[in-house]
């Protein structure tokens, strides 16, 4: 096995994926797995296949694991037992804090969050986030080997939890639940309205560009008014617990806010990464 330059921590369907964006641009990369032999299915067949640490210390290493703070951490230790804080170190994590992972770390200087969005080799951005003792050169590293696989990376001056884009996207849900519980719209009325007039304005114009484009003076007035009266709550959405409580997770259980029985979710999935290919391809193009 070459050196890889890349390694992921994790084999699941983030890490397969965050792989395949590396090893695409003709960067060596390995997948470190406890079992190789039950992961190999869906694994680009130029992504190494490890199930210990490589003696050398890859450019950087990034940790898909699940969302288990204990967890993450163990791999830390493991991996700053091995390397010294050689490698650059960085975290998948959506939602754990990365100042807390960084904590307990020997090297924490090399410490940052890689964000990256399913699925990730098709998704063409890519978040970066340092914590307060992240060096510059640890950060560059990784933007660098990000964007030599045709990423753009978003570049956030401090870790938050939930970085940039799921605050967003969970705000957005956040409301979107809201009205649904209080029986004001259906799920299949919340995805029209996004399809149909949030997406596409928002691929042209963003979402602050396009109050300039507007005026102000509107959007100012519209959120004196709007913003007291939206759903502040600090509990998450009742139907949304209520269908995870009872176990419809969606697409891979058959069921959650539609029905998706008869449904290959291998061919469902497949086919939404196609068409957001296509579509990331066009606004590219149109820019």
């Amino acid at each position: 096995m070459k050196q890889p330059e890349v390694l992921i921590i994790g084999s699941g369907v983030m890490g397969r994926g965050i792989a395949k964006s590396f090893v695409s641009a003709g960067i060596p990369t390995a997948i470190l797995s406890r079992n190789v032999a039950n992961v190999s299915a869906g694994v680009d067949e130029r992504v190494a296949l490890v199930e210990k640490l490589p003696p050398n210390a890859p450019e950087l290493i990034i940790e898909a694991v699940p969302e288990m703070m204990a967890l993450k951490l163990k791999s830390y230790a493991a991996i700053e037992a091995a390397y010294a804080g050689k490698p650059v170190l960085a975290s998948n994590t959506s939602t754990l804090d990365l100042e807390e992972l960084a904590r307990p770390l020997q090297h924490p200087e090399r410490f940052l969050g890689i964000h990256y969005f399913m699925p990730a080799d098709v998704n063409a951005v890519v978040e970066v986030a340092p914590v307060k003792a992240t060096l510059p050169a640890a950060a560059d590293a990784a933007v660098r080997l990000i964007e030599a696989t045709g990423k753009s990376v978003l570049r956030l001056k401090r870790a938050v939890p939930g970085l940039l884009i799921n605050r967003l996207q969970h705000a957005i849900l956040h409301e979107a639940y809201y009205l649904m519980d209080e029986g004001v719209v259906t799920a299949e009325e919340i995805d029209r309205c996004a399809r149909e007039i949030l997406a596409p304005r928002i691929c042209i114009t963003g979402l602050i560009e396009q109050k300039d484009i507007s005026g102000l003076d509107t959007h100012a007035l519209s959120q004196q008014a709007l913003v007291p009266v939206l759903h502040h709550g600090d509990k998450p959405g009742r139907m949304l617990q209520d269908l995870y409580a009872a176990g419809h997770l969606g697409i891979k259980s058959g069921k959650g806010f539609y029905d998706w029985s008869g449904k290959d979710p291998a061919k469902v999935k497949a086919e939404a990464a196609r068409k957001l290919g296509d579509l990331l391809a066009y606004l590219k193009e149109h820019r």
